[in-house]
């Protein structure tokens, strides 16, 4: 729970921007990364926070999850996969870190579900 200080939405206009981004292919950047526990527990992903840089969709975020730890191997096969995929797109060969990924323009591709 979060404290929102009594926070009055009247006084605020709402977003009016919230439809899905279309599928498509985006220049963006990595903002933000957590390895976190999957629901069932028996594994973990790392969460990806994209930014889209330009267009008319920049400034919103795109979100990926790479289940890098999973009972499934082929799950994480695909997880390790898509890690290099971006690992080469952004030229970090060797990464120790997810930070280390941040800030880097790459080319996205959005699908949708």
């Amino acid at each position: 729970m979060a404290n929102l200080n009594g926070f009055n939405a009247a006084t605020v206009e709402p977003s009016q921007d919230f439809d899905p981004i279309p599928a498509g292919k985006y220049l963006a950047v990595i903002t933000d990364s957590e390895m976190k526990p999957t629901k069932s527990g028996t594994g973990q992903y790392l969460q990806l926070s994209l930014q889209i840089l330009e267009g008319p969709y920049k400034g919103r975020y795109v979100w990926a999850r790479l289940n890098l730890h999973d009972p499934n191997p082929t799950t994480v096969q695909i997880a390790y996969e898509t890690l290099s995929q971006i690992c080469h797109s952004v030229g970090v060969i060797q990464c120790q870190d997810s930070q280390q990924l941040h800030n880097i323009p790459l080319l996205v591709k959005v699908k949708l579900r």
